[in-house]
């Protein structure tokens, strides 16, 4: 199928409609700081989002985005709750909705585009971000990276929005940033975006060969207008 054929459209949420990195990187130094541990530029932060809260925590932690295979279980579960207080207290302080993704939005949905979020941020946090931001109401449905025991790159969540949706995978264009959206695509037999402006850990996005690369989500909107 053409890009134009695709009615049902998978979108990460951090890196490719948020640039949500100010505020997990806010919340990630207060957490460090509470811990009496070394705290990190967001510069390198954003380099270490897109693989949910427990992984940027232990990455914070470790002082890497390898994480310490040593890290104390009791210090890991202690500092994903002060994390995840931060930032419920801080969502959108300083995140803020990517270059075209809200008129685009809501062009796509005027359009007849079946929208869904599918995400490895803890799904409470995905409603009150897209309210925050002015885009919440345009998503059928919203999967967390804990709505399931798996989450991307594994393709289990992009199989359930399937189920959820009542769509094939034909239907389905999963849009993203992250080698973890493309990966999980490929294994759900769904075709792929990426993104190339969000955080794919300093890597390019094209390496892991989506069948479409943008710069912009205005150029995605283009291809997709029919």
């Amino acid at each position: 199928m053409t890009i134009q054929e695709k009615n049902v459209l998978l979108f990460d949420l951090d890196g490719t409609l948020v640039d949500s990195a100010p505020d997990l990187a806010l919340a990630l130094n207060k957490t460090l700081r509470d811990l009496k541990q070394t705290e990190y530029s967001q510069r390198t932060i954003r380099h270490w989002v897109g693989n949910g809260a427990k992984t940027l925590v232990e990455r914070g932690l470790s002082g890497s985005a390898d994480i310490n295979e040593h890290l104390e279980p009791a210090l890991v579960n202690d500092a994903l709750g002060i994390f995840i207080q931060h930032y419920q207290d801080g969502l959108c302080i300083e995140s803020a909705l990517y270059d075209d993704v809200k008129e685009g939005l809501l062009i796509l949905k005027s359009s007849g585009f079946r929208l869904a979020i599918i995400t490895n941020k803890p799904a409470v946090f995905i409603q009150p971000i897209l309210a925050g931001l002015g885009i919440g109401g345009l998503f059928e449905i919203l999967i967390g990276g804990d709505t399931l025991t798996e989450r991307k790159p594994h393709p289990a969540p992009l199989t359930y929005a399937l189920e959820q949706l009542k769509v094939t995978a034909e239907q389905c264009l999963m849009i993203g940033d992250s080698k973890n959206d493309i990966l999980a695509a490929k294994a759900a037999n769904i075709d792929s975006v990426g993104l190339t402006y969000g955080y794919n850990y300093g890597e390019d996005i094209s390496k892991y060969q989506p069948q479409w690369c943008f710069d912009t989500f205005a150029e995605l909107l283009a291809a997709l207008q029919r």
